[in-house]
């Protein structure tokens, strides 16, 4: 669960990010595919497409790591004629996208994005403890209390 407080924290993250390394586009996605935030010319792009299809590079990628015997690439970047794209794995769980072209360089890009990354897990971290905390206040799902009898009378009708 992410809160309204780390969400702006992320999000002004990312904006330094892309200030600092002279990007296009930065974005952060889970592994799952799911955009969480995003700074930059993201109006631009089908940033849906762009998540879902990071998440399945990165996918496809720790595939190829087990298949040579690697824990994971924790970086990849793909070079174009006018972008780049550099993606690499945040905290174990989501990605952090930066998009940039001859205004900036692989080596600004990578040096700012390893300390961004560095700055998201803290905020990454406090977040969990903050869910920790408030773990035994949230309210349950409605769903809890549906039981497979509940489940078995509605589609025996």
């Amino acid at each position: 669960m992410m809160y309204e407080e780390e969400f702006e924290r992320i999000t002004l993250l990312l904006n330094r990010l892309r200030v600092d390394a002279s990007a296009k586009i930065v974005f952060l996605v889970d592994k799952n595919g799911q955009q969480i935030a995003g700074a930059g010319e993201i109006d631009k792009v089908d940033t849906t497409s762009l998540a879902s299809l990071t998440a399945g590079n990165v996918a496809a990628t720790d595939g190829l790591a087990k298949l040579i015997g690697e824990k994971e690439f924790s970086i990849l970047f793909h070079e174009g004629l006018k972008d780049n794209i550099h993606i690499s794995i945040v905290g174990q769980r989501l990605i952090l996208v930066v998009i940039f072209d001859e205004r900036s360089s692989l080596g600004l890009v990578r040096l700012r994005v390893r300390k961004a990354s560095g700055d998201i897990e803290r905020v990454l971290s406090e977040m969990q403890a903050k869910a920790a905390e408030v773990g035994g206040e949230e309210v349950s799902s409605p769903f809890a209390e549906i039981t497979d009898d509940d489940i078995d009378a509605l589609f025996s009708e």
